[in-house]
């Protein structure tokens, strides 16, 4: 008998939790999920809830834990050891939730910069993970879900493996299927990007969805409960989601959906899977280099844009490392992702240290006070 399809998800936060007990009860063909996280109790606490969930649902599941600091030898050592045939990268060291749990001047700049300011640290832990893949385990698929608009572009202009990403484009498609009434089907096409989560302020730049061939009306309208539902709780929606990818990438059958990054592209596109395998599925008289620079064009609105293999920041978030990060305010080449992570990180550690807007009190002065947050604290 055959090892079952093997599955590793590093990060144990919010994300991570919705994707594993997705897959507890998506009954699709053996699997084997490996939850990785600095933190192995807390890996080890995923990987039983998500067991259980298995287990009770009567799914060929199965699920185990180790702990590995993705900045050391650990994962490359899992990897080489184990040879899964899937990564999914659910840990990233900026948080998107620091705004209300922390907030400080850091978060008040992000706020005004944009999401795409914190690009370097989003990649941080996926870039990390592909190249272990590379090193250990190439024949290894990754799947990103940090920041995948811009960060899988990053990957592939690093010459590192990416398959795809999960969330965003996924999430727009989902709801919009919610509100008209289907499912994943080959009927629903959606090129949405990350700055799809909210409305534009121009109609013109909404995401574009098409339904049987014609282009669906009242995007904005379809998407309201999505926009107003708490972000984090949207998880729930988008673990399903990758749960469904995965399993389709697993054992089949076809899947027909929309993922940001696709192959390393920037931004979100509809998709279709065919035994392990990931394609554009895009709608009639809509082409490849169509869909990819509209993704570019609205995708600005970010504040950042990955493009013949250089990052340029755009708009405020460009005006904000003007001001704090210099050395950024220019387009740099991708490999020199980790001296820019290390740049913005110095105005992380520095602007952490001032109250945000409206707070009496500063946060406390020191940046010991401050410490690295655990893998799972990290991403959702």
């Amino acid at each position: 008998m055959s090892a079952p399809y093997h599955v590793v998800v590093v990060g144990s936060g919010s994300l991570a939790r919705s994707v594993c007990c997705s897959v507890a009860g998506t009954g699709s063909g053996p699997l084997r999920v490996t939850v990785v996280a600095r933190d192995e109790r807390s890996a080890d606490e995923l990987a039983y809830l998500a067991g259980s969930r298995a287990r009770l649902s009567g799914t060929p599941v199965l699920f185990d834990a180790a702990g590995a600091d993705t900045g050391g030898d650990a994962l490359e050592e899992l990897l080489a050891r184990t040879s899964p045939q899937l990564l999914v990268v659910c840990a990233s060291s900026q948080s998107p939730w620091e705004r209300t749990r922390r907030p400080s001047g850091w978060t008040d700049l992000i706020a005004g910069a944009g999401f795409g300011l914190t690009l370097p640290l989003q990649a941080e832990i996926a870039v990390r993970a592909a190249r272990a893949v590379t090193d250990a385990s190439p024949g290894t698929q990754v799947i990103n879900a940090c920041f995948p608009d811009s960060v899988n572009p990053l990957l592939r202009a690093l010459g590192l493996p990416v398959l795809c990403g999960i969330g965003n484009a996924a999430l727009v498609a989902a709801s919009l299927g919610h509100a008209l009434g289907v499912g994943p089907t080959p009927r629903l096409s959606v090129l949405a990007h990350h700055v799809h989560l909210h409305e534009p302020a121009e109609p013109a730049e909404e995401a574009r969805a098409w339904l049987d061939g014609e282009p669906v009306t009242e995007v904005s309208r379809l998407l309201k409960r999505q926009r107003s539902t708490d972000r984090e709780q949207l998880n729930l929606v988008t673990g399903h989601t990758a749960a469904l990818l995965i399993a389709s990438l697993a054992h089949g059958p076809a899947l027909h959906t929309s993922v940001p990054g696709p192959h390393g592209l920037p931004g979100g596109y509809p998709v279709a899977t065919d035994e392990g395998t990931l394609r554009l599925a895009l709608p009639p008289g809509i082409t490849e280099r169509d869909a990819i620079d509209w993704n570019q064009r609205v995708g600005a609105r970010d504040g950042v844009i990955v493009r013949d293999g250089r990052v340029s920041f755009t708009g405020p978030a460009m005006t904000a490392v003007a001001a704090h990060a210099p050395g950024l305010a220019k387009p740099f080449p991708a490999t020199a992702i980790d001296e820019a992570r290390a740049e913005l990180k110095a105005v992380r550690d520095r602007l952490r240290r001032r109250a945000a807007r409206g707070d009496r009190e500063a946060p406390p002065s020191r940046p010991e006070e401050h410490p690295r947050p655990r893998l799972e604290e990290q991403w959702r």
